[in-house]
């Protein structure tokens, strides 16, 4: 195989090879070879079919299985032993080919640019800190405490009212008839929440314990037994207990009734409970930070077709027209994020930084966590789409690179309170929201219809022409099938 590479503009190559007929024959007859097992013709034993028979048989379905291989297999070598990494898919051209005949083709390709990423280590990146204030953390327990209510026995004669819970059995009916599910026993009841059934609560205000009370109340339009739902019922009520609400005490009894040691561990897990609510937050500015110097990096050539690319999608959905208007900042927002994917790139590539399985694994564990119930359609979801997971696995691709930049950055680590931290937090939504209200302005016009241009009749002015024909098309020659997609992992 001779190969012969020549510099085109900027990154694009044009890779010759050429493979004399001697060796494309070898393949070939290789190829008989191993076919000639498996076939089976009238006349011939097993195994024992004639090559030339063979190639009357099966020559085009052969020969063009050959190619593809040796096309696949050249084009892989060229690419890897002239150390070309391509940006997209290479295109083939086959210039000579035919049994019997030398194959000539070949390979145009745009290259990924070399990335130096020295200048990584000077990064700076601010990492936060929320310090919380004790009073915040004695606020939220205050919160906790407050939906934590103790209630104690009233005393005897004592009339319930709103906010106390009332303890009691009950047989229900509608129109002097019983019915599914119309007995209850040990019902609590928390005055003035309306719980139960509507206006349920308001008729137990003043009974006292002991007390059979009767409640009359409408059954809702969605009670479970259907044939008396929206009718009237009555409720034959046992009052079994009345009992006051009680102030709940903020104490270690308090505290190891929520799960935690003591009240000092309490406050340190609320303590870290209100940091956690910032710290995604948080941590996605620190990210960002990172990203926007890595889009100031000094790269001299970007590949076109991934800008090309990369425009198409950011203008997706858009006409033509808004499209064209709009070029320069799809162009220069492309061009920011093929530099920042390419630099990250480089960066995980030198530091050897992979995506395991067993990552993949747990991040699709989260997403179970996160629909719960419906772990089934989200493993088929990923099953069926092979994309989905490559698309994940780059996201914690990225994220790793990220965490590796961080270490070597430089930290300035901030301390701040929780004010600051929701200050810091509300201008960032407030960009962030600047950025879509832009992005909306530009594709305005992606769903709105074209108008048809009206024709200006004028009986002065318009003369009707005849149509010209058309040029004849120069003789296209044959276009050739390029190979499936060639790229080093």
């Amino acid at each position: 195989m001779k190969v012969t590479v020549e510099n085109k503009k900027g990154l694009e190559k044009d890779i010759k090879v050429f493979i004399d007929k001697k060796t494309i024959s070898g393949y070939l007859e290789e190829k008989y070879e191993e076919i000639k097992k498996d076939v089976a013709l009238k006349g011939f034993r097993p195994g024992k079919v004639p090559t030339e028979i063979l190639k009357r048989q099966f020559g085009k379905a052969v020969y063009g299985e050959v190619i593809d291989k040796v096309l696949k297999d050249t084009t892989t070598k060229a690419l890897e032993d002239n150390k070309i990494k391509p940006a997209g898919q290479p295109k083939i051209d086959l210039k000579s080919f035919g049994e019997g005949k030398d194959l000539e083709y070949t390979i145009s390709v745009t290259e990924l640019p070399n990335v130096e990423v020295g200048s990584l280590k000077d990064l700076k990146v601010d990492e936060y800190v929320v310090k919380i204030d004790p009073k915040e953390t004695d606020k939220r327990i205050d919160q906790i405490a407050k939906t934590q209510k103790n209630f104690k026995e009233a005393e005897e004669n004592y009339a319930a009212k709103v906010g106390d819970l009332v303890v009691f059995d009950y047989k229900a009916t509608v129109d002097g008839k019983e019915f599914k599910g119309n007995e209850g026993k040990n019902t609590q009841l928390e005055l003035g929440k309306d719980l139960f059934i509507k206006g349920f609560d308001k008729q137990l205000e003043g009974v006292k314990n002991k007390q059979d009370k009767k409640v009359e109340v409408k059954l809702p339009e969605n009670f479970p037994e259907k044939e008396v739902a929206n009718k009237s019922a009555v409720f034959e009520c046992k009052i079994t207990a009345v009992k006051k609400p009680e102030e709940t005490k903020i104490d270690d009894n308090f505290a190891k009734n929520l799960g935690a040691k003591d009240l000092n561990n309490l406050k340190e897990l609320i303590s870290k409970q209100i940091n956690d609510e910032f710290k995604n937050s948080l941590e996605m500015i620190s990210k960002k930070q990172i990203l926007e110097q890595i889009e100031k990096q000094k790269l001299d050539q970007l590949p076109a077709n991934l800008i090309e690319q990369e425009v198409n999608l950011l203008a997706q959905g858009m006409k033509e027209e808004e499209k064209k208007k709009n070029m320069k900042y799809f162009e220069e927002q492309a061009k920011k994020r093929i530099k920042t994917g390419l630099i990250l790139n480089a960066f995980g590539e030198k530091n050897k930084i992979k995506v395991s399985q067993e990552e993949l694994n747990v991040e699709i564990q989260k997403q179970f966590r996160m629909m719960p119930g419906q772990e089934k359609m989200v493993k088929e979801y990923y099953e069926k789409n092979p994309g989905a997971i490559e698309s994940l696995r780059g996201s914690i691709y990225e994220e790793k690179i990220i965490g590796e930049l961080k270490k070597i950055a430089k930290v300035n680590k901030k301390e701040i309170s929780k004010e600051e931290a929701e200050k810091i937090l509300k201008e960032e939504n407030e960009k962030n929201l600047k950025e879509q209200e832009k992005l909306a302005k530009l594709s305005e016009g992606a769903d709105e219809k074209v108008k048809d241009k009206k024709e200006v009749k004028s009986e002065d002015k318009k003369e009707k022409k005849t149509a010209k024909p058309s040029k004849a098309p120069k003789k296209v020659g044959k276009k050739t099938k390029s190979t499936k997609k060639v790229s080093k992992k």
